[in-house]
């Protein structure tokens, strides 16, 4: 886009998949929105993404899905173990009658995906144009932007971040907690000496837990460790570091015969007060950011947007940043978000617990969840769709 607008309906900051996924909603039901997108291009990012089945489908509605360019990689099957014990369950998509529990696809091929999308759409969009705060007032937000010929202010009835959470210091009525875990977590890809069969594994480890996320012929591994450990991992030889993986699977995966560049990153878990206030809304990880134990960063997410595009696409057009509107998007997202994000965060504090009664009890729970088959149908049904 070549000239801002002075005044939009809708703006809506950060065009990745959860903001172009709303984006491409509202626009489609006629609303004016304007998409502000920090960045001019994707660049390289080599990190993996495990979306649910139902992710799958809300991105497909609005053309966010395409097999040839993401190459996702189905999984059929998830294994969860605890090591050292005999706890251990299995989770499967034909129990819950779905082609697959999720797929595991590239960021950076569904991120330019989204992009496209958005600028082949009918929803205005500006590349290369960060916002560097926000004022709220009682009749429309008032965006500060930062563009080549200098600062300048754009006003909007309803703002919604979807940034990653970069200006939730900005606002006025909300605050944001940053819980750290005194985590990194490894990212690599590893090379199975056989097929992986499209079967993830979750595996708890006394220094920290891992999962191995099918991706094409070979396997994504996230590996949670302390920063220390994290550290000498990622120092060792590749044959070392094979190694060390297949000695915490103990035999439960096949061998591995390559490991490609490791990289890692701290982890921490960041909730906010409320994800809407006066003329303002967060979705996505502006709106909590979690720990990646159980891949469902992403998926809540997207959940956010599918939600408020359903509350927005049915508001009318002066109404769309009400306190009303806001408060019932909030009200309807706040069991899903609220379970995700606690369960999400009760994995790490569960795990982490030293000691054989722990260790043993997660034991027992595992195999008590594997041999409910009404449990096991309703834990990967929350899984792959949320709190309903």
């Amino acid at each position: 886009m070549s000239t801002l607008p002075g005044h939009v309906d809708i703006a809506i900051v950060g065009g990745g998949p959860v903001g172009a996924l709303v984006a491409l909603r509202l626009a489609a039901a006629g609303h004016d929105v304007l998409v502000l997108e920090a960045k001019r291009d994707i660049g390289q990012d080599a990190r993996a993404l495990a979306l649910s089945h139902a992710s799958r489908e809300a991105l497909n509605r609005v053309g966010l899905w395409d097999e040839a360019r993401l190459a996702p990689t189905a999984i059929e099957k998830v294994l969860v173990s605890q090591a050292d014990t005999l706890g251990r369950a299995e989770l499967s998509a034909a129990e819950i009658k779905l082609p697959a529990l999720g797929y595991v696809i590239g960021y950076a091929a569904l991120a330019q995906l989204a992009l496209e999308r958005l600028q082949a759409g009918s929803a205005r969009v500006s590349l290369g144009t960060p916002v560097t705060g926000i004022r709220q007032l009682a009749r429309y937000a008032e965006l500060s932007i930062a563009t080549e010929a200098g600062p300048r202010q754009l006003t909007c009835r309803l703002a919604i971040l979807a940034d990653g959470g970069k200006l939730v210091d900005t606002l006025a009525g909300i605050r944001q907690t940053v819980k750290p875990y005194d985590q990194h977590a490894i990212i690599a890809t590893l090379t199975p000496s056989a097929s992986h069969r499209h079967i993830a594994y979750e595996r708890f480890a006394d220094d920290g837990p891992l999962a191995l996320l099918p991706r094409g012929d070979d396997y994504t591994l996230v590996w949670t460790q302390n920063p220390a450990d994290a550290q000498v991992r990622l120092a060792l030889s590749d044959h070392d570091f094979i190694a060390e993986v297949g000695q915490r699977f103990a035999g439960r995966v096949p061998g591995f015969t390559a490991v490609g560049p490791r990289v890692s990153f701290p982890l921490a878990l960041k909730t906010v007060n409320s994800v809407a206030d006066r003329r303002v809304v967060l979705i996505g990880n502006a709106a909590q950011t979690l720990h990646p134990v159980a891949g469902q960063g992403l998926n809540l997410g997207l959940r956010d947007a599918t939600v408020l595009a359903d509350v927005l696409a049915a508001t009318p057009r002066h109404d769309v940043g009400e306190t009303a509107t806001l408060a019932r998007y909030a009200r309807l997202r706040r069991r899903d978000a609220g379970l995700v994000t606690a369960f999400t965060d009760s994995l790490i504090t569960l795990f982490d617990k030293p000691g054989p009664l722990f260790k043993h009890g997660r034991s027992l729970g595992l195999l008590a969840l594997d041999q409910a088959a009404p449990l096991r149908r309703g834990f990967a049904e929350h899984m792959v769709y949320g709190a309903r």
